[in-house]
């Protein structure tokens, strides 16, 4: 009779087994922004499936998506931007598709950041 009493809680037990964890990203980048006033800005980007802190994380995704990850083949986008100096640099560590990524670049101003990288470093 004691073995009927926890029937119902092996059960659950046993049925908790078959969850799985949701899949994971195929891609993930740490991104920052470093102005010279001392201001960082970071954001996450994970793509396949699309997520992360970063504001436009599906434009990213395709940016990135359209260069396999390497974003120094990133073709600029056009924009006008002030030409005020104001150095950023940006960083980007990670994986896309299980492949590292280390990219460091230096900026005329966020404008141009935001620009040059077709949007990965507008956060």
């Amino acid at each position: 009779m004691v073995f009927s009493t926890f029937a119902p809680i092996a059960a659950c037990l046993l049925g908790l087994s078959s969850l799985t964890a949701p899949p994971q990203p195929a891609s993930s980048l740490e991104l920052s922004l470093h102005e010279t006033s001392g201001r960082v800005a970071t954001a996450s980007l994970t793509c396949e499936p699309t997520g992360g802190t970063h504001l436009h994380r599906d434009t990213a995704c395709a940016t990135l998506a359209q260069v396999h990850g390497d974003l120094a083949k990133i073709k600029p986008r056009q924009q006008k931007c002030t030409m005020i100096y104001s150095p950023v640099d940006v960083t980007a560590t990670g994986a896309w598709q299980g492949k590292p990524v280390t990219f460091r670049a230096t900026y005329p101003n966020k404008c141009a950041a935001d620009s040059q990288s077709d949007g990965v470093f507008a956060f």
